[in-house]
């Protein structure tokens, strides 16, 4: 029996699909099959049922289960107990990130990060809100970095920042003319929006106070609805509606132009919360307390206030 083997079939147990856990543990499939395969006739049982679609555990695959996942958590936390006194982290840490904050934050640090602790493999999954809560739950993820409030059980939320929303105007518009926004100015029939699933969409209607507004109605020829801020600025350039950015966002913008439609907004200035999600009995604190170190060394001091601002939760 091997550490290898136990982190094979808890895979399995969380894909429910040996394809998708062979790609989660970076092995072919016939790897992983003959790996279970072996375990299971050395504990003389069968783990999982594989005639049920998708897979799933026996009555003994679940007691088996249960106990290789205390194994695991226990012998990552002995792997962290080394690092700790060393201070050198070895292993693996796993982040998922949603999208309207990982092309621009992870620049940022990433690199620094990676260069100070060269024994740690980081991967980095770019994810909705949603999903990386799910990962969390399933132990596929160590942390998450996202926007507040999740609010769930069992899982802690550490603040990191408070970014301040951005109005982005075209240039033929009545409030290109202005040279700061009221939050009375945003239209929600003109505003360009991420798709559903994106938190960055419903924080954007709660600041027009417009959630549980049906926008099919909107009277413009075309309804766009994207699964990227790119595609919205893009679309505002051509005059197609207005849209609010992440500050993060304006940063990465290039030339003049582009920052020329940007608008902020007078006080009460709308911003979300970001910080980082792990669960309560991770091993991984004292890492994740290293990556959050990391990140607030980075971040522009006006993101760590809240003054005259209006925080969207």
């Amino acid at each position: 029996m091997t550490l290898t083997q136990l982190e094979y079939i808890v895979a399995v147990a969380n894909h429910k699909n040996f394809s998708e856990a062979a790609e989660h543990c970076f092995v072919t499939q016939p790897t992983l099959s003959m790996q279970i395969q072996k375990l299971e006739d050395e504990l003389g049982v069968i783990i999982f049922d594989r005639s049920k679609h998708p897979v799933m555990p026996t009555e003994v695959g679940e007691k088996v289960l249960k106990q290789a996942r205390v194994i695991l958590q226990e012998s990552t936390q002995l792997q962290n107990v080394v690092s700790e006194e060393t201070g050198e982290f070895a292993g693996r840490l796993r982040i998922g990130v949603i999208p309207t904050v990982a092309p621009f934050l992870l620049p940022m640090f990433l690199n620094d990060f990676i260069a100070k602790y060269p024994n740690l493999e980081i991967i980095v999954n770019e994810i909705i809100t949603d999903e990386i809560t799910n990962r969390l739950k399933k132990d596929l993820i160590d942390v998450g970095i996202l926007a507040f409030p999740i609010n769930q059980p069992g899982i802690i939320e550490d603040s990191l920042y408070f970014e301040p929303f951005v109005g982005y105007i075209p240039g033929n518009h009545p409030l290109g003319k202005k040279k700061n926004l009221t939050l009375d100015d945003i239209n929600v029939d003109e505003l360009l929006l991420l798709e559903e699933g994106h938190c960055l969409r419903d924080q954007v209607l709660k600041i027009c106070d417009s959630s549980e507004r049906d926008l099919s109605h909107k009277t413009n020829k075309i309804l766009f609805e994207s699964g990227n801020l790119n595609t919205l600025t893009n679309l505002v350039e051509q005059g197609f509606g207005i849209t609010l950015l992440p500050y993060l966002a304006i940063q990465y913008m290039p030339g003049t132009k582009s920052k020329e439609l940007l608008r902020e907004f007078v006080p009460p200035v709308p911003r979300r919360e970001i910080g980082l999600i792990y669960n309560k009995t991770i091993p991984k604190k004292k890492l994740i307390s290293e990556l959050k170190k990391e990140i607030l060394g980075v971040i522009p001091q006006e993101l760590t206030e809240t003054k005259n601002s209006l925080i969207v939760h």
